[in-house]
């Protein structure tokens, strides 16, 4: 039976879905979290990966871990992301607050870009804490990483390691054709030009890195997401053209396979991560995901009416998650 949770109730003051997003990018907060310690995942032969890890003393292998994994042009750094880690932090949890390919200053750990079907990235991770004595150990995704983590789970099929507790999804966009067809709505402009000034800027700088790999032209004036897939992503890692990429990189083709608890949560107001398309896929058919749909909430936002940990509404039901399951693996 799929976990009753306490249900979101928007702040007074966010009760759209733009502002929810707006909001919960660019909010100042303050977290108890300590200082975490810095480690390098080999993920490839020619690519590693940062993490930040947030260890309790003398409980390595004995309390779940939760790896958490950011959007588009986020980072380890991104609110959500220590919000997360500050509240596994509180309940006695491991947590790892890792950077996507590039992100977070680490152009030169991989001459590759990123894109969203890098799902065997965090199955290298998983293998690598498996192999440490880790055993409950959770995956938790806002967005981008929402769709890897997604598509990490669904892809082991029937036969998930046992040490994969379970994986949540914040707004995954599992179906990236319709969110690149959202960004290009006239009212997501600046969300569609924040990103493609992102991806550019990184763009370039691998440019700089990496001369031999990347043209600093070539192709035409990029504006859209879609443009930036088409013209640079696509080619990069073999695939026709983006259209092909969203298709194979895309969750919403695993997403009845996912074996493993998962909590999904998606408002029904986000911008650019369409509610319609989840119905679209099996995400309600598969009993071992629990599809949690508020009606407001934008795109990764979820700053409620309540005080405390209650503020951050999403990031307070993943750690709710975890710690449920932690309890019925005690009990």
């Amino acid at each position: 039976m799929d976990r009753k949770f306490r249900e979101f109730e928007p702040h007074g003051w966010l009760r759209s879905g733009h502002l929810q997003t707006m909001a919960g990018a660019f909010l100042r907060r303050k977290f108890a979290l300590p200082e975490g310690e810095e480690r390098l995942f080999r993920v490839d032969a020619e690519t590693q990966l940062k993490g930040v890890c947030h260890w309790q003393a003398g409980k390595r292998g004995d309390v779940p871990v939760i790896v958490i994994v950011h959007g588009l042009e986020g980072s380890c750094d991104s609110n959500y992301m220590r919000g997360i880690a500050d509240k596994a932090w509180a309940r006695g949890f491991h947590s790892i607050r890792m950077n996507q390919r590039n992100c977070g200053g680490t152009e030169r750990l991989t001459p590759t870009l990123y894109n969203s079907g890098l799902s065997g990235d965090y199955r290298a991770i998983l293998l690598e804490l498996m192999a440490e004595g880790f055993t409950q150990i959770y995956f938790a995704g806002y967005s981008m990483g929402g769709n890897l983590v997604t598509k990490m789970a669904g892809e082991w099929g029937d036969s998930p390691p046992a040490e994969l507790r379970g994986v949540c999804g914040v707004c995954p966009a599992i179906d990236l054709s319709a969110c690149a067809d959202a960004l290009e709505e006239t009212e997501n402009y600046l969300y569609q030009r924040h990103f493609v000034k992102g991806l550019m800027t990184r763009y370039r700088r691998k440019a700089e890195l990496f001369p031999k790999r990347y043209s600093r032209n070539g192709f035409r004036a990029i504006r859209t997401v879609r443009e930036f897939d088409d013209a640079i992503t696509a080619p990069q890692f073999g695939y026709r053209d983006a259209e092909d990429y969203y298709e194979h990189a895309g969750a919403k083709r695993v997403i009845g396979q996912v074996r493993v608890p998962m909590l999904m949560i998606t408002a029904k107001d986000d911008p650019f991560v369409p509610y319609e398309a989840f119905l679209k896929t099996d995400v309600e058919k598969n009993p071992r995901v629990n599809f949690v749909t508020p009606e407001r909430g934008g795109h990764c936002g979820f700053i409620s009416r309540w005080e405390g940990t209650e503020r951050f509404w999403a990031e307070e039901r993943i750690v709710e998650f975890v710690e449920e399951k932690n309890r019925e693996i005690r009990k």
